[in-house]
This record gives structure tokens, C-alpha cells and sequence, in this order.
């Protein structure tokens, strides 16, 4: 004798996690938020792609983070369309004048998916004056979990995160942030 509910029982469980694990991939592909638990929980983690090299938006080669081990780096992600990072770039500037008048570090832009003619003309109206790379082919941004703009991950001289702000930042933020930085390694 044949036993009619089996094939279909079979074919509806397969079918019903099936779905069960399309739900958990799409619920489970949200922006990388790892970064941002550890600093909020006081840790520095180590920052991602420093061999990474980037053309520098000027023209002049390329530039990686890691090159710019021993320094603070304030690494800005922006681009010319972002009304948010034009209204932050004026505490941007301030950061790399207190850097650059120390010799402490750098402020560091990385244009995301960009056009290098419309990236040059944003920073020749806001008075940009620190450098900034190109990752219009989002090698570096990823690895930071970037995916809206502006972004900005303040970097002590060991290479390590101390501070993140995912959205425009205010002065407030960026001098605390420039604070625990140059004060040295974590506790």
C-alpha cells in the first residue's frame, strides 16, 4: 500500500528551511558593526587594510595606512555629494591643523565612489588642505564596514581604533576623539 503524505511532507519541510535560512542570510547582512562593539566597549581594535595603498586623489602616487604608522590618523570617508561632509570639513580642517602643527599625525580623506574631478573641486571649496585618496573601487572602504557617509575612524599612533563616528561629526567629538588618541596606548 502507498503512503500519500510522505513525498509532500518531505517537499514542505525542505521547503520551509529553505526559506528559514534565505530569512536568517537577508536578516543577518546588515553593516558590519564589529568595529563599532569593541571601541564601544573600550577596546582598540587593530585598524583594517593598512597595506591597502590607495592613488592619492592629487595625483602624486599612493598611500596606505600603514605608512603612516607612529602618527594619529583621522580616516574620513566622504565624497562631493555628501552635504553631511561638506558641513563636517571645517572640523575636519581644524583636526589637521592641530596635527600638523605637532607633527602628531594627519587627517586622512578617502573619497568613496567618486569622481576624482568633482572630489578636487569639493576640496578646493571647502579649503581642504589634507590629503585624501581614492577608493572609488571600495578596497579600503568595506573593511571598515563603511556604507553611508560621511564615516570617520580616529586612529592612535599603534595603528588602533580609539573613536568612530558614523555620520557628520562636530568638534566636540573629533577633540575628544584626538584626546584619548595622542594620549597613548589603552589601559
Amino acid at each position: 500500500m502507498k503512503r500519500p503524505g510522505v513525498l509532500p511532507t518531505i517537499i514542505a519541510v525542505f521547503c520551509a528551511m529553505l526559506i528559514a535560512l534565505i530569512i536568517y542570510g537577508v536578516s543577518s547582512t546588515g553593516a558590519d558593526t564589529s568595529l563599532d562593539s569593541a571601541v564601544r566597549s573600550g577596546k582598540r581594535p587593530q585598524a583594517p587594510g593598512a597595506t591597502v595603498a590607495l592613488p592619492k586623489l592629487d595625483g602624486t602616487g599612493t598611500l596606505s595606512i600603514g605608512a603612516l604608522r607612529g602618527k594619529v590618523v583621522v580616516l574620513n570617508f566622504w565624497a562631493s555629494w555628501c552635504d553631511p561632509c561638506k558641513a563636517e570639513a571645517p572640523v575636519l580642517q581644524n583636526a589637521q591643523r592641530r596635527l600638523e602643527r605637532s607633527g602628531d599625525g594627519t587627517v586622512l580623506g578617502v573619497t568613496y565612489k567618486d569622481f576624482a574631478a568633482e572630489s578636487r573641486r569639493f576640496e578646493r571649496e571647502v579649503g581642504v588642505t589634507y590629503p585624501s585618496l581614492r577608493d572609488d573601487k571600495l578596497k579600503l572602504a568595506p573593511k571598515y564596514g563603511t556604507t553611508k557617509l560621511p564615516e570617520t575612524f580616529v586612529i592612535d599612533r599603534e595603528g588602533k581604533i580609539v573613536a568612530i563616528s558614523r555620520g557628520q561629526l562636530d568638534q566636540k567629538f573629533l577633540d575628544s576623539a584626538l584626546d584619548k588618541a595622542l594620549g597613548g596606548p589603552a589601559a
